[in-house]
């Protein structure tokens, strides 16, 4: 691409050869003499002197490093606004694929895209422009909204129903049982029969090896625009609002409602039956056992306030020396440590 149309494309203003032409972004330290590259964080700023870039991505009070600069009030997000124009997606072939098998009674948009070994169940309906890859099973009765994305693999369960413009990652299993089992008093697991279903928003994305699992009664719910990053479990009866953001590996127990905007870090699990308030952030590896209050910033197991979680982090560290002090002292002092303790 000439940059003069990256310029354009991103609203920045451009000191240097419009004409100029790129073939890629990359990092400053990897981009060559057809690379555009960026700058967002000053603590790399080093990096511009070295840089081989054609051209740099650049915010307000930076000097250039003697190449082409886009000048933009905000440069990551340019570099964001950047990124589709030199995506390359991959789509299957258009119309359905002979080795597809697609049930009479199914309907398939105008446009569709079906891959190769594809399966598509009775009554399902398929809406218009979608890409379905190879080897993706979509059981009977679902209803799948146009412009949609099924990558590789992925399995769509019975009576599942997704929105517009929503991307399964490959992989992924919408609609599966949830893991519902009563022990009985004098022995034996009774299994809770799953009879509730899944309901997927508008514009949603969820990533690979991901599983939402249908409710036991009622519908799980993954609410427009929400982001679920890869290998995220969300158990049977969930809410996930509007806009929200689960990295890789959350687990939310049964019946968790996770509020509009909400982000949780990478590895949070939750209990069951709780809410996790509206823009409401949760610290990686968090385990989170009550409400959080929306707009709580929170972290550590049981999850709470970060700025008590850092404290309390950084005080453990402390421990051992402190444990040894206070036995100096209950020695000087002549008191066992086991009888002030009561123990």
């Amino acid at each position: 691409m000439r940059l003069g149309e990256i310029a354009a494309a991103i609203d920045a203003a451009l000191e240097g050869d419009p004409d100029l032409e790129v073939d890629e972004l990359a990092p400053l330290e990897a981009a060559g003499p057809r690379s555009l590259s960026f700058l967002s964080n000053p603590r790399y700023a080093s990096r511009l002197a070295s840089t081989r870039a054609a051209a740099v991505i650049l915010g307000p009070g930076l000097d250039g490093p003697g190449c082409a600069v886009l000048r933009v009030p905000h440069a990551y997000l340019a570099f964001a606004r950047a990124l589709p124009l030199f995506e390359r997606p991959v789509r299957p072939e258009p119309g359905v694929d002979p080795s597809a098998r697609v049930a009479a009674s199914a309907v398939v948009g105008d446009e569709a895209r079906i891959g190769p070994h594809v399966s598509i169940g009775e009554r399902a309906r398929i809406g218009q422009r979608c890409a379905i890859f190879p080897g993706a099973v979509i059981y009977p009765d679902v209803e799948i909204g146009d412009d949609c994305v099924v990558h590789a693999n992925a399995v769509v369960r019975e009576r599942v129903k997704i929105g517009r413009r929503v991307v399964l990652g490959a992989g992924c299993a919408i609609g599966g049982e949830g893991f519902g089992y009563l022990p009985m008093p004098g022995g034996g697991i009774f299994r809770l029969a799953q009879v509730g279903g899944v309901e997927i928003g508008d514009d949603v994305e969820i990533g690979a090896n991901t599983t939402v699992d249908r409710a036991t009664i009622g519908t799980t719910r993954i609410e427009r625009g929400a982001k679920l990053d890869n290998l995220v479990m969300v158990a049977h009866g969930c809410t996930v609002g509007e806009e929200a953001l689960l990295a890789a590996q959350v687990g939310l127990a049964g019946s968790t409602v996770i509020g509009a905007r909400v982000q949780l870090g990478g590895q949070v699990g939750t209990a069951g039956h709780l809410t996790v308030g509206e823009g409401a952030r949760v610290a990686a590896q968090s385990g989170v056992p009550n409400d959080v209050p929306a707009g709580a910033t929170v972290g550590g197991y049981p999850a709470m306030d970060a700025a008590l979680w850092r404290r309390v982090s950084a005080a453990v560290q402390r421990l051992p020396e402190l444990l040894r002090r206070v036995r100096r002292l209950e020695r000087r002092a002549g008191v066992d440590g086991a009888a002030a303790s009561g123990d």
